[in-house]
């Protein structure tokens, strides 16, 4: 109602105002207010397009009013309809625009989103595998292989291995002191204890996370001493170098050939190696035969968190890398939507408003331009920026500095034209088609540049007719006052559109970028933690079978490390997890680089083994290949002289079989293969016999025909 009003008492002031100028200033003013209400009224476009009809409606009734014998001007009337049009069109393009880049913005959050996820759950995946593996697996591995020791260590380490496997595996960024850290590094249990001699200038400022890798990769160390190493004493040091803080172990021990060791041995590569690169630092290893071993650890301290880091470590789950520059793609990228959208908006404005009211000004009025040619020309002109522009936005590219240069020479070479072939009192009158036209060109052209250079534009613009008109002619007070409204109500609307649409690039944008950033990576971390929890559950369910009881036996004391099947047991749990660390290898044939970590283990409990591959290999999915192996681990685990494993590849099926010799109690031929994961395509068979000490078992996989897996 406000709204009505104020439109209804403005257009029926001028009978009241009287004169042509104040007309002008009404129809300006009514005409300024009608555009605005197509954006304040934006969700109800019927109530504006109704106080816009109000508008013209009382500003030609004050007009009969005001001059009763002259008719209603038709020509404002139909401006201020067509450029209320304009506006609303105007606005439906840049919100077309904005909500194109909030979907476009959102689908690539998506897909980052899932890579982010996946690379996060494959390096949770990197460190449940590395603490299995200096957990639960060497434990067992060590019960497999000894007898007549002192187990008294062994309760309290299957307790703790026990523990590190129902913990949720995760770097933290709170700050620890490395040094204190260092001084609880255990030494070694029993005999194969080893005196580390401890040189740390302390205390030592470091994230947990780094600061956790770096013990953890000490305490495989120390443990590498002990097995390896043939001495049992070591050095630790641990300094700040030039803002890198740097841990160092050394042995005097037999040395080795770093090249020279397997990828399938996990104790460096990923103990070690792969813990540190997983935080950002690095591992070194130096050694040679006969000259002892050094490993430094070596991390640089990072840039404060941002507070996104900070919601991360809130939660206990890392945050996505790259968030700063992540926040500038997307201000960038919704910035060039909205920059497209207001220039498409302009583009439309121009071209309409120039060849609806501008054409029928320039036709209708040829006789009062001296010369008429150079109107016309200027009009050709115009319309040539507009379509060059407009080529460009419609191929969804900016225009090129080159065109723009060249382009906004033109506009204001226009300008000038009409300034100058149009008499001085008819400038910004009903002849002057030019006037309230330019300023639309230069928002198509200088949208994306600063509000100065459009207001410098602007200016030498209304200065070309200034100059015209008081140096070419002799202008009334009259003129001069409907040359200041015409300025202020047309220049200054579209200088006052381009300062908004400049505050919408320049805050609106990057508002609404950051925006989708804390929301992309709340929902980032949301995905992250549920992964890893999800993950975190099928592990642990994988290991309750089998793993779970031998260390709850083993810490409580139910079960016991001199009994013969509670060894063999251990020996075929580590088997397994040896196989599953070797899943994470990047190697040209899984299934063989998987049964070969198997065979590692068997050899070193002082098993001979025999490996044969008969045919062409083939892809197999990670679910078959654990349900093929897993017999082998198991007949391998009870062998105590000798065994032969053949793997043979058909057509469209694979056969792993295994005869072991001399097997202990306890091995079944028909044992059931351990359930791991979803179910898998196609069927595993089993087929087995047992004469003597010799067991035999073949696992057989026969892809679907519908899988399209046999090869030629």
């Amino acid at each position: 109602m406000t709204d009505a009003a104020v439109v209804v008492l403005t257009g029926l002031s001028q009978p009241l105002l009287g004169g042509d100028v104040a007309d002008v200033m009404v129809e300006a003013i009514v005409g300024i207010s009608a555009i605005t209400f197509q954006h304040e009224w934006a969700t109800r476009p019927v109530a504006g397009f109704a106080l816009a009809a109000l508008g013209a409606g009382v500003c030609a009734l004050g007009d009969a009013l005001s001059s009763p014998t002259h008719g209603v001007e038709s020509v404002p009337l139909t401006r201020m309809l067509v450029e209320v049009g304009l506006s609303r069109g105007a606005y439906l393009i840049v919100r077309a625009r904005a909500r194109a880049a909030d979907r476009a913005a959102a689908a690539r959050a998506a897909l980052r989103r899932e890579a982010e996820v996946a690379a996060a759950r494959r390096a949770t995946e990197r460190e449940h595998l590395a603490t299995l593996h200096d957990t639960a697996c060497a434990t067992l591995l060590m019960v497999s292989q000894g007898d007549g020791q002192d187990w008294s260590w062994l309760p309290l380490r299957a307790t703790r291995d026990l523990e590190a496997l129902s913990a949720m595996p995760g770097f933290g960024t709170e700050s620890i002191d490395l040094s204190v850290l260092l001084g609880c590094v255990p030494e070694g249990e029993g005999q194969a204890g080893v005196h580390v001699k401890l040189l740390v200038n302390g205390p030592l400022a470091i994230p947990s996370g780094p600061g956790l890798a770096i013990f953890k990769g000490v305490r495989e160390a120390v443990a590498n001493v002990a097995r390896h190493a043939g001495v049992r004493d070591a050095e630790l040091r641990a300094w700040t170098e030039d803002g890198v803080i740097v841990v160092e172990l050394s042995d005097a021990g037999r040395g080795f050939t770093p090249e020279s060791v397997p990828a399938r041995r996990r104790g460096i590569s990923a103990s070690i190696v792969g813990r540190m690169n997983a935080v950002g630092g690095s591992v070194s290893v130096t050694s040679q035969p006969g000259a002892g071993t050094r490993v430094q650890w070596r991390w640089q301290g990072r840039p404060p968190a941002s507070p996104a880091g900070e919601g991360a470590r809130a939660t206990g789950v890392p945050g996505p890398p790259g968030a700063r520059a992540r926040r500038t793609a997307v201000v960038r990228f919704i910035r060039g939507q909205l920059l497209h959208g207001a220039q498409l908006a302009a583009l439309v404005i121009s071209l309409v408003a120039q060849f609806s009211i501008s054409l029928r000004q320039l036709t209708v009025h040829q006789d009062v331009y001296e010369p008429a040619w150079a109107q016309t020309a200027a009009f050709i002109c115009l319309a040539a920026v507009a379509a060059t522009g407009g080529a460009c936005l419609l191929r969804g590219r900016r225009i090129p500095p080159g065109v723009r240069g060249w382009s906004v020479g033109a506009v204001l070479t226009v300008s000038a034209t009409g300034a100058l072939t149009l008499p001085p009192e008819r400038l910004t009158g009903p002849e002057d088609w030019v006037f309230g036209l330019i300023g639309w060109h230069a928002l198509l052209l200088l949208a994306d540049l600063r509000v100065r250079v459009l207001a410098a534009f602007l200016g030498a613009h209304v200065g070309f007719n200034v100059l015209t008109m008081f140096l070419l002619g002799s202008p009334t007070a009259a003129e001069s006052t409907a040359m200041g409204i015409a300025t202020i109500s047309i220049c200054g609307f579209q200088f006052s559109v381009g300062v908004l649409l400049m505050h919408l690039l320049d805050d609106a944008a990057p508002a609404a970028g950051s925006a989708a950033v804390r929301e992309e990576e709340l929902r980032t971390r949301e995905r992250i933690h549920d992964g890893m929890q999800h993950d975190h559950r099928e592990r642990y369910r994988a290991l309750t079978a089998t793993t779970v009881p031998l260390l709850a036996g083993l810490g409580h004391g139910v079960l016991s490390p001199h009994d013969d099947d509670v060894r063999l047991r251990c020996g075929v749990e580590a088997a397994r997890m040896r196989r599953l660390f070797a899943e994470s290898d990047a190697v040209s044939d899984p299934l063989l680089n998987e049964l070969r970590a198997c065979v590692e283990v068997a050899e070193h409990q002082g098993v001979t083994v025999s490996l044969a591959i008969r045919g062409r290999q083939k892809e197999v999915p990670v679910e078959v290949r654990r349900k093929l192996i897993d017999p082998v681990a198991v007949v391998l685990g009870h062998t105590r002289s000798t065994a032969r494993v053949t793997v043979v590849w058909a057509r469209r099926a694979v056969r792993v079989s295994v005869v072991g010799q001399d097997c202990a109690g306890g091995c079944r031929t028909g044992e059931p293969v351990r359930a791991h994961g979803r179910a898998t395509a196609g069927k595993v068979t089993l087929a087995g016999a047992a004469r003597g000490g010799s067991v035999w078992v073949e696992a057989i996989w026969e892809a679907p025909a519908a899988s399209g897996a046999d090869l030629p």
